[in-house]
């Protein structure tokens, strides 16, 4: 199943991420595409912070309208074009139903981990994993398939994190290493048995001289090169299941092709 689904109200006021997102659609250029529309609720800098979420109404209401076409669907795989990385609770709870065997690889210069009692923006693209955890806002748990384990999660380009991110990192010693080790990684993943993977893909875990039309830019990151040897790899090893290319806010297709390579592995077929 390929989802475009350019939520921008999890980020705050959400620059440029919906229009990022369409024009990434409009690159790839694939009519199998299904659009999920979003939420008619005052959203950004005039929306309603509820629970210690900004925008809470609006994207309770849209991620309904994602789990209701993936619930019709049934789908073996997901590809997500989007979008902030709020939008993740929906698909990785589904597959992690689907599969038992289930490891979420998240490619992110950011934990989003928080609760959102500890978030310092109040910002859901930064709670998403903590959500899909069972321990982030109870209201949205009725939007989960599924709740995750800690195990299953293995960041790749983490570099700024909050401390009650990384409390919650090092509880259950989550792999965020400072520099991915691809063997390393892959035989980690083996030894738990895990077989399929969500490769969840937030473009600012990039280094900002690869590539700077991110929502934000996190210096340190990895390597445009880095980023697709990995994918590679685990593509090589695993079963992949479901990917997303998220929180890219150029509206110039011409500047995506730094990145057209990744787009390839994680979208198109």
């Amino acid at each position: 199943m390929k989802i475009y689904f350019p939520q921008w109200q999890g980020s705050g006021t959400g620059e440029h991420i919906e229009s990022g997102a369409y024009t990434i659609l409009q690159y790839v250029n694939d009519p199998d595409f299904i659009n999920i529309s979003l939420s008619d609720i005052t959203a950004g800098s005039t929306g309603i912070q509820k629970h210690y979420i900004n925008n809470y109404d609006a994207i309770v209401e849209q991620l309904g309208r994602l789990k209701q076409e993936i619930y019709l669907n049934q789908p073996d795989w997901i590809k997500t074009i989007g979008g902030d990385c709020g939008l993740e609770i929906v698909p990785v709870s589904y597959l992690n139903y689907k599969y038992p065997n289930l490891g979420v690889i998240w490619f992110d210069a950011h934990a989003d981990i928080n609760r959102p009692c500890d978030s310092p923006s109040c910002n859901f693209h930064g709670m998403p994993l903590r959500t899909l955890l069972g321990e982030g806002e109870p209201s949205m748990n009725n939007l989960l398939f599924s709740a995750i384990d800690a195990s299953q999660i293995h960041y790749v380009g983490l570099r700024d994190i909050d401390n009650t991110e990384l409390n919650r990192i090092q509880k259950d010693g989550i792999y965020a290493p400072k520099k991915t080790n691809i063997q390393e990684l892959i035989a980690l993943l083996s030894s738990k048995n895990i077989t399929q993977l969500y490769l969840h893909f937030d473009f600012d875990c990039l280094e900002p001289q690869d590539y700077d039309k991110t929502y934000y830019q996190v210096p340190k990151g990895i390597s445009i090169a880095e980023a697709e040897a990995c994918i590679t790899a685990l593509t090589d090893t695993f079963e992949i299941v479901g990917s997303s290319v998220l929180e890219s806010i150029t509206t110039k297709s011409n500047e995506l092709k730094p990145i057209e390579g990744i787009i390839q592995l994680l979208i198109k077929d």
